[in-house]
């Protein structure tokens, strides 16, 4: 969920806390670009190094890239330099006018090199290993150098420096697209797993989400390994220093984010310490909301917006002079339940940047055929309303009757009060064991 995504603590739906489970799609990612890693390390170490310069200097952008790496929204984290970087050394056909004579297998080696020491400090202070970033990024390097090594061998015309570089050119183009593409398959089918949501609403989300990064990555490997032609190794400083800018702006666009979503958290909380409502019931609401959501295909910006409507969906109750017993709306008239949402977008309206979190919020005690003319709430309304009244009645109780008596009152009520579509997701969420809920 986006909420974990960007840093929050992992907990189970009802309070327990959840083990991490196996995910088979990106466990054999990791055991692949493993064995790929390992495979031309050990190739390479038997055959020995050629240009050890060029392999040196590359070696070590791809480790200063990885270092410098970023996590941007949706847990996605991302290595531009490093990734430009080993891109350039996989296109490496020339270096100031003389032939490059390095072969797929050490190129593979010496990124796998320079993704293990770029690695090694963030491991010193403590940060867990990022295994799926880097198993992905390994990956694709490993598709693109072996392709591209018989793609330049496949062309009619001799390779550079003796032959011209257009139709090389053509090639770096095409592979640097199929790369992104296939990353962002990658992605999408791991984020799938992680969320329990469909593989095509997961690959739009990869793909909108990659696409002006990506490009720029893959445009910056092309020219380093071009101007390495003309310039030599120089090339590389000249040409990593645009991508070092895309980099802090990707950074400061990711840390914005963050503090936009830790301050809707903040302003969430306000409830719970003025005692309108219990410790943890906006946290809880947000978590099986956004897991409804997954389960229903809802897209990242959708799940989002649904995120910041689950945190904010009882601000409303600040205006009530004598608090309801336990913040528990479900138990309120309707007329009650209708003027706390509307306070509430009222409030949310004032920040000028939520306008469609403010109708979720504004919607969500309608039934779900609607309420007048304006025909069926929204669908992140409904999924509020359905997890807002399951943790009313259950609160942080893991009792297992308890949610199911809570469940069968929800499902009695479907049709009506709530959505028989998001009351079925909810409870298949609920019904999946604590370590495989997403």
């Amino acid at each position: 969920m986006i909420l974990r995504d960007l840093g929050a603590p992992e907990a189970h739906i009802g309070g327990a806390p959840r083990r991490h489970r196996c995910r088979p799609t990106r466990l054999l990612m990791i055991l692949l670009a493993a064995g790929c890693a390992g495979g031309s390390l050990l190739y390479t170490a038997l055959t020995g190094f050629v240009e050890p310069h060029a392999a040196l200097a590359f070696g070590v952008l791809v480790a200063v890239g990885e270092l410098a790496r970023i996590t941007l929204p949706g847990q996605r984290q991302v290595a531009p330099i490093a990734s430009a970087g080993a891109i350039g050394y996989t296109f490496l056909l020339d270096i100031g006018g003389d032939a490059a004579h390095h072969s797929a297998w050490q190129v593979m080696a010496v990124v796998a090199l320079g993704f293990a020491v770029g690695e090694l400090p963030h491991i010193a202070v403590g940060r867990p290993p990022q295994w799926g970033g880097l198993a992905r990024r390994m990956l694709i390097i490993v598709v693109l150098s072996l392709v591209f090594r018989y793609a330049v061998q496949a062309l009619p015309a001799p390779p550079p420096p003796e032959g011209g570089w257009w139709p090389v050119l053509v090639v770096m183009i095409v592979l640097v697209f199929g790369g992104w593409l296939t990353d962002a398959v990658i992605a999408a089918a791991i984020r799938a797993e992680r969320i329990r949501t469909r593989l095509a609403v997961a690959l739009h989300d990869e793909l909108r989400a990659q696409f002006g990064l990506g490009m720029a990555i893959g445009s910056s490997g092309i020219l380093i390994s071009l101007a390495s032609t003309v310039t030599g190794l120089a090339g590389l400083l000249v040409f990593t220093a645009p991508l070092l800018v895309t980099q802090v702006a990707f950074r400061r666009f990711a840390e914005i984010r963050l503090t936009y979503l830790q301050t809707v958290r903040a302003l969430s909380r306000v409830t719970e310490v003025g005692g309108y409502v219990e410790t943890g019931h906006s946290r809880r609401v947000t978590r099986l909301a956004t897991a409804i959501g997954s389960e229903l295909s809802m897209r990242e910006s959708e799940l989002l917006e649904l995120e910041y409507a689950a945190l904010m969906h009882d601000i409303g109750q600040l205006s009530l002079r004598d608090p309801i017993a336990s913040g528990a709306t479900v138990l309120a008239s309707p007329r009650e339940q209708r003027r706390i949402a509307e306070l509430g977008s009222a409030v949310i309206r004032e920040t000028g940047a939520l306008d469609g979190v403010a109708e979720l919020v504004r919607r969500q005690c309608e039934p779900c055929a609607g309420d007048g003319d304006a025909g069926p709430p929204p669908l992140g309304s409904r999924i509020i309303r359905v997890a807002n009244a399951f943790d009313d009645l259950v609160g942080e109780s893991t009792d297992t009757d308890r949610t199911n008596a809570v469940l069968e009152r929800l499902r009695m009520d479907s049709g009506v009060e709530y959505d028989p579509e998001v009351v079925e997701a909810a409870v298949r969420v609920l019904g999946r064991p604590a370590d495989a809920r997403g």
